[in-house]
């Protein structure tokens, strides 16, 4: 069975990257709005050539939003973006844009680079985008290259965008840090939410909410499931005797016993006290008495210990399929009346016995009252 922690935090994961795209795709339409305007300028101030590129490099931002609406992949969204928008400034830190003001549109690059890849690949990529700048100011003689900068522009060029690109690479490791440290704190807290303290097993809302959806998993699928009601045989007498310590070691120990057998499917609650349940699913009535039996043999051939001392520790338990109950509620209490019949016959047994019956034709099995 799934991990409740797991999947919550799965969900915290799938609902920022949906957070993620919608903002992407309104910085496509954002991006494809300003390039078609600054290219209508352009257009009527009689640069021709360089309205065209412009209005050229709208459409594969707008084909990135038309794929990622159709596909929903959201890591072609954010490298078809980076992409574009990289050609896109390399383009005008080549042209000069117009009045050789295009290198100043890089400075929107490095806040939008960490915050769709993280740090290492973002300082790649930056660092690339950096050769680039500095290959077209050095060798202005290339073919693609159509634009001279003076002295003074490259160096205030560089030096702002060092700081904005440290800043920002400042700002972004913060932001992870700040954010991972409030994802842990979430799942120490959501842990302690659904565990018990002592036993470390789920505690019983945890349990109960378990039941829940092993119920509507049954009542959809057809899946049957099982419990076992477990109680400590005459508990309260070790804690008058040996002291509440020795009683919580007692717990622990037969938590620890518990979660060695039974299967990872399964589920483990501490009920109450010195109660614990059990919820098997996939697991017939016959298939729980055999497990609640087993694991009771192995608390009975383990010896509890406390300050040198061998405990007198023992289980009853009562079993009992949803196959004989029609609700939740119904099958706890059918448990409970089984774990009380154990106990007045004699404890340490489980409830209900299975026995053999003979009948014309075989041995059969039973189960008795």
């Amino acid at each position: 069975m799934k991990d409740p922690t797991t999947s919550s935090h799965q969900g915290v994961g799938e609902t920022e990257d949906i957070r993620i795209s919608r903002i992407l795709t309104w910085l496509s339409l954002m991006a494809i709005l300003c390039l078609t305007g600054i290219g209508a300028k352009a257009w009527f101030a009689s640069h021709y050539n360089h309205a065209m590129v412009l209005w050229a490099f709208a459409v594969p931002l707008a084909a990135n939003m038309i794929w990622f609406a159709h596909t929903g992949n959201r890591t072609i969204q954010k490298t078809g973006l980076i992409a574009t928008v990289g050609l896109l400034f390399a383009y005008l830190i080549a042209s000069g844009g117009e009045n050789n003001t295009g290198p100043l549109w890089f400075y929107v690059f490095p806040p939008l680079l960490f915050y769709l890849t993280n740090l290492k690949t973002g300082t790649a990529i930056l660092l690339f985008c950096y050769l680039v700048a500095i290959v077209v100011f050095r060798f202005p003689e290339l073919p693609m290259v159509s634009a001279e900068y003076s002295t003074d522009f490259k160096i205030r060029f560089f030096a702002t965008l060092t700081f904005e690109s440290i800043f920002c690479f400042v700002l972004e490791a913060s932001r992870l840090k700040v954010r991972n440290e409030l994802m842990a704190l979430a799942r120490a807290h959501e842990h302690a939410a659904r565990t018990d303290e002592l036993t470390s097993l789920a505690n019983r809302r945890e349990m109960q909410h378990r039941l829940d959806a092993e119920f509507s998993r049954y009542q959809r699928s057809g899946h049957h499931f099982s419990i076992a009601l477990i109680d400590l045989d005459l508990f309260k007498g070790i804690n008058d005797q040996y002291g509440h310590h020795a009683g919580d070691e007692t717990l622990k120990t037969f938590s620890a016993l518990t979660r060695r057998i039974i299967r990872q499917s399964d589920v483990a609650a501490r009920w109450g006290g010195e109660e614990f349940l059990l919820l098997l699913p996939d697991t017939s009535l016959l298939q729980a008495l055999a497990l609640a039996e087993r694991l009771r043999s192995e608390v009975e051939n383990t010896d509890f210990m406390f300050h040198g001392q061998r405990l007198p520790v023992s289980i009853s338990a009562g079993v009992c399929s949803i196959a004989k109950a029609g609700s939740v509620d119904e099958l706890l209490k059918q448990a409970d009346i089984h774990l009380y019949s154990a106990k007045e016959a004699g404890r340490n047994q489980i409830a209900p016995r299975v026995r053999p019956r003979q009948e014309e034709g075989g041995n059969r099995t039973a189960i008795g009252p």
